[in-house]
This record gives structure tokens, sequence and C-alpha cells, in this order.
């Protein structure tokens, strides 16, 4: 059995469009019925959801065979919370606040083998299909995709040498904690952080590293296309059911 061919990381890596779909319910069905819907990529998240391994297994189960490559969001850059991810089959990650080259360094080699890197060595986890995957143990580094956030101005000033460090595949601008950073919480479309999102694409252009970026609105996500991102979600799970929600019950309570 061969290794499972990791789509997006190809797709980014050849400057091809990505549209995700962000995923916060914590639901093997509602991943199940997401990931047909023609989205390039899902982000399952632990950070800010309720998400813990059994449930992202479930998921990543639920969304095999669908149109969409999940990415797994561990809650923090940590060794030991990326190889439980990637031993239940991610190949690709989104790690939090990436603040510097160093950090950006370590979560590269917690997604690598030794030598090059310090992922723990398992020989018959969900990620080589129990032991199935010949050769496994080498060829695994070529399918991770490791994305890191930039999402401070701290993070920002050190663009450029966070995105170039070697095995960083792509960088996502987060802008909710980048507008917090700069005094703007809650308001990324503030006009300052408009300029820093479309520098900050300008400038990972610069340097040949794909961007990635999240919004629900639609004018945005369009307009950061333009800007030139390349890995976009523009929606979320938990915002699509809640406002079809709202929308049906206020048909019917007004």
């Amino acid at each position: 059995m061969d290794n499972i061919r990791n789509a997006f990381k190809h797709a980014i890596a050849a400057g091809k469009l990505q549209i995700g779909l962000w995923c916060s319910l914590c639901s093997n069905i509602a991943a199940d019925i997401v990931s047909d819907s023609g989205f390039d990529w899902l982000l399952l998240d632990t950070e800010h959801s309720p998400n813990e391994i059994p449930d992202l297994l479930s998921q990543l189960q639920a969304v095999r065979g669908g149109t969409a490559t999940p990415i797994v969001r561990p809650a923090w850059n940590d060794p030991v919370l990326i190889k439980r991810v990637l031993d239940i089959g991610a190949q690709s990650v989104l790690l939090p606040y990436v603040q510097n080259p160093e950090e950006a360094k370590r979560a590269v080699a917690s997604v690598r083998y030794p030598p090059a890197g310090i992922r723990g060595v398992a020989a018959a986890s969900r990620a080589s299909r129990y032991g199935r995957v010949a050769g496994y143990l080498k060829s695994a580094d070529a399918e991770i995709c490791t994305l890191v956030q930039v999402e401070t101005r701290t993070a920002l000033d050190q663009l450029e040498s966070i995105a170039t460090v070697d095995g960083v595949d792509g960088v996502f601008i987060g802008p909710s904690d980048l507008s917090a950073s700069f005094g703007h919480v809650g308001n990324p479309q503030h006009p300052e952080m408009q300029k820093a999102l479309e520098d900050a694409v300008t400038r990972l252009k610069a340097v040949g590293k794909p961007a990635g970026i999240l919004t629900g609105n639609e004018e945005e996500a369009r307009r950061y296309i333009d800007w030139g991102y390349t890995f976009v979600a523009v929606g979320a799970d938990v915002g699509l059911l809640a406002r079809g929600a709202d929308t049906l019950a206020k048909k019917f309570k007004t």
C-alpha cells in the first residue's frame, strides 16, 4: 500500500488557490456532511474548540474520500500534541502562535522523524494504515504539510524569517489575534489592519511562500484572494448553522 498523497500540500506549492471551511462543531457527522461540499480543505480545530483525539479520529475517518483535505490545528505548537495528531492520520497541521524562526523550526522538527526531526516513531498507527504502507517511516515527511500561524505584531515583524524556515509549507495570517495585537480587538476590518493583511501577503509572495487567512465575509474573502492569499477559509460550520437557523426562525417568528 502506498502512502496517501497530500493534495493540499502539492496544490499550495504550485500556487493553486485552495478554498476552505473552518470546522469547530467537533462532530464526525458535521464533518462528513461538509466533506463533499466541494471545499479543498477543512480545518479541524482544537485550539478554540472542545475537540480531543477520539473526536478528531472520527472526523478524519468521516472526511476520508471527500473533496477536502483535512487540516488539524493542535491547541499549541507542542511536539506531544502534534505527534498524537499525526499518528491518527492527519497529514497537514496548522500550528498557532509561532512567534519567531526558532519556534517555526520546532514546529518542523515536530512533524519529521529522526534524524531530521523529533517525531516519535509508532510502528502501526493509523497514519501508516496500521503498518500496511510500505516504507512509511521513510516517506511520511514528504507528505506532511506544516503551516504556521503569524498572529501578533512581534511575529509579523519577523514574517520573512519565519516563512523561509526549511520545512514551513505555508503561513496563515490570523486576522483576529493580529487585530487584538494591534489594539483593534474584534475589528480586523480596521483600515490599519487591512493594510497590514495586504502587506503580509505581499511580503510572503516576495519570498515564495503561500499565505492563508480566514474570514466569514464574502467581500473580504474575494479581496484577500485578489491580494494573493493562496489558502482561504471562507466560512465556518458554526456560522453556517447559526446563521441558517437564525434566518429560518426569523421567517416564521416575525
